[in-house]
């Protein structure tokens, strides 16, 4: 299935090995999406990895891996930050230019692997009650403290990266199908009206956009396969990157 949009140039072949619950896929999807690059996506069942897969990911043997001209790219960052330097000169700069909004973009961007996923997964395994209280704890205060450094960062506008998309909306992005299935399945609330408004109109704002669209999963499609997989489905989440 090709990817959406128009191409890098030059000859440039783009393949996406991913798979349909990857937020991190997402995350490569929708910088190509922003960016217009077209691209092969090949979707990977990851309880039997194609060969494909596992010789351009030999070390940690996960999605996304990007293939550019048959050299593969892999941790979805990664990629993310490649597609920004490598079509420079294609579609929207996903980076701030300014050195010190770059690393401020790039400081939150671990931010919400590093506490906002991890603590949301914790809380997606708890197997008592305990567990799960301090899972939606810690959480809360991560998406509160991203609240926080949108407004901060945002001064204002409709994006992290200011009146257009930036790297923080590829990097969180990859989690908003993911927020709206959470919902139906239990009910739980990344991001709300009352305690994070910023974000929560940022999730509608983003989902609205038409690039956004073209790639995001069907929700129902992502609560089917959380209901028939789990408790596998978390797993499945957690061997991408």
């Amino acid at each position: 299935m090709a990817g959406a949009g128009g191409g890098g140039g030059g000859g440039d072949e783009l393949k996406l090995l991913g798979s349909l619950a990857s937020p991190f896929a997402l995350r490569v999807k929708l910088a190509l999406s922003f960016k217009g690059l077209s691209y092969e996506y090949i979707a990977e069942d990851l309880q039997s990895k194609s060969n494909l897969l596992l010789s351009s990911n030999p070390v940690h043997k996960k999605v996304p891996v990007l293939i550019h001209n048959g050299k593969p790219i892999c941790e979805s960052q990664i990629i993310v930050q490649y597609i920004e330097e490598a079509f420079k000169s294609t579609g929207p700069s996903l980076l701030p230019a300014d050195p010190y909004e770059r690393a401020i973009a790039r400081f939150w961007a671990a931010y919400v692997d590093d506490k906002l996923l991890a603590s949301w997964l914790q809380l997606t395994r708890a197997k008592t009650p305990e567990e799960r209280t301090e899972g939606l704890k810690q959480t809360l205060v991560a998406a509160e403290n991203l609240e926080a450094a949108f407004k901060e960062i945002s001064e204002g506008k409709p994006f992290f990266g200011g009146d257009s998309v930036g790297y923080l909306e590829v990097t969180l992005g990859g989690l908003v199908a993911w927020v709206h299935a959470a919902k139906k399945l239990d009910g739980t609330s990344l991001f709300d009206g009352a305690r994070t408004p910023l974000l929560n109109a940022w999730v509608e704002r983003l989902g609205a956009l038409e690039a956004a669209k073209a790639v995001l999963p069907d929700v129902d499609r992502l609560v089917e396969f959380a209901k028939r997989w789990q408790p596998q489905a978390t797993a499945t989440a957690a061997s991408n990157n």
